[in-house]
């Protein structure tokens, strides 16, 4: 199961995902995620400290995300990935598709 805490600042919307976002977890996180879809013109800072495990279902959320916030102006930047999570991305290609803080 992932939890996301979502708050708005002057730049735009954070997000905290804590837990796992595996195959499970994915079908409630695309429900739960949709407040950032609807701000997808905004900057979107995704901490990803608390986000032990992430599995395709979930990469899968995150491009869907990423193409959102492209089509709308927006931008999703990623800060404090824990190491397997980088991993991950590293592997499948995503590092070059998002920003890093």
């Amino acid at each position: 199961m992932v939890k996301l805490d979502i708050t708005e600042n002057e730049g735009g919307i954070e997000a905290a995902l804590s837990g796992r976002l595996d195959t499970a977890a994915s079908r409630q996180f695309s429900v739960d995620m949709q407040p950032l879809m609807d701000n997808a013109d905004k900057r979107l800072t995704l901490d990803c400290s608390g986000l032990e495990f992430v599995s395709s279902s979930g990469l899968r959320l995150f491009l869907v995300l990423r193409k959102e916030t492209i089509a709308r102006g927006g931008k999703v930047v990623i800060k404090n990935m824990q190491e397997g999570v980088r991993t991950v991305f590293a592997m499948t290609g995503f590092m070059p598709l998002f920003e890093f803080a």
